[in-house]
């Protein structure tokens, strides 16, 4: 069995997808779309601006997901079937709208308030991000615990690196404990201190743009974030997705459940390919590929 994995926040590269589009040209519905709703062009945004421009919460937001979108697409051109589908915090969205939940129209609709929401959030707020590496889930949830301030893990992407955030002077509380225990910590290029409570505020925001929208049950198995396991309940997605704002990604979890399941297969597709490695280092000897461009996409089918 097989899931599509959909990307996250900071995998953008300037000029990602100009490939399969240009080989492509029926994928243009999705641009098409995007402008629709956005009120601004897209694939302008993607193709010709800086790494800067592109960076800015409001365009790598619905950029990542209309990459990851046409990804989908030449996947699903090329005849490669999924059972499953999940996604890394944005990710989640694009991996929406190719299991059914959302339609594309309402896709760019939710990520167009998720954008504005944290980068408003991003502006008003003080927040830190780190990624920990050396270290066990356990142990960086014991040190965030022991110091003064707010810090949290908000991403356990796999058994050997999990992130967290908060107050700034929280986390350089914490990424010094960590250098004393031998971890290594890095900081993230992010705006603000993304799925922990301080984070609350957008949450609202955010719940309040899209508690109209539509949302069906899927048409394949949907892992989701919050929960770490297979999605059964869709009746208020709204609140699940303002939850998901506020708490943590348990991208390990969800793979531990989709192996359960009977998953042997992954593709990430999606600019880079973070959560392939990610796979492999959750999975021993894992099969997992990601489609980017033409050349990975005719690796993926051989």
């Amino acid at each position: 069995m097989t899931a599509f994995l959909f990307s996250g926040q900071g995998s953008q590269y300037p000029g990602m997808g100009k490939e399969i589009l240009e080989a492509n040209p029926e994928f243009e519905f999705i641009f098409e779309k995007a402008e629709e709703i956005l009120g601004y062009d897209l694939k302008k945004v993607m193709f010709e601006a800086s790494e800067e421009e592109l960076s800015r919460t409001c365009n790598s937001q619905p950029a990542i997901m209309a990459m990851s979108l046409l990804c989908f697409e030449a996947a699903k051109k090329n005849g490669i079937t999924f059972d499953a589908v999940a996604g890394h915090s944005l990710g989640e969205y694009a991996a929406m709208v190719a299991s059914g939940i959302l339609t594309l129209e309402d896709g760019f609709k939710v990520i167009k308030a998720r954008a504005a929401a944290m980068d408003k959030a991003g502006r008003e707020t003080e927040g830190a991000m780190y990624a920990v590496m050396k270290m066990t889930a356990e142990e960086i949830e014991a040190v965030c615990e022991s110091v003064d301030g707010y810090v949290v893990p908000v991403n356990y992407n796999s058994p050997a690196q999990t992130v967290i955030a908060g107050e700034k002077q929280a986390c350089e509380e914490a990424v010094k404990v960590f250098a004393e225990k031998g971890a290594r910590a890095v900081p993230l290029k992010v705006s603000a201190a993304f799925h922990s409570k301080l984070m609350q505020g957008a949450s609202d925001e955010f719940y309040d743009a899209v508690k109209d929208i539509t949302f069906n049950a899927p048409n394949v198995s949907f892992y989701s974030n919050v929960t770490g396991s297979e999605l059964k309940d869709f009746s208020d997605m709204p609140s699940l997705l303002a939850k998901h704002m506020v708490s943590p990604v348990r991208f390990t979890s969800e793979l531990d459940a989709m192996t359960a399941a009977g998953i042997d297969k992954f593709i990430e597709l999606g600019p880079n390919k973070v959560l392939t490695g990610l796979v492999k280092k959750t999975i021993k000897g894992a099969d997992a590929k990601n489609i980017e461009n033409l050349k990975t996409l005719e690796a993926a089918l051989a």
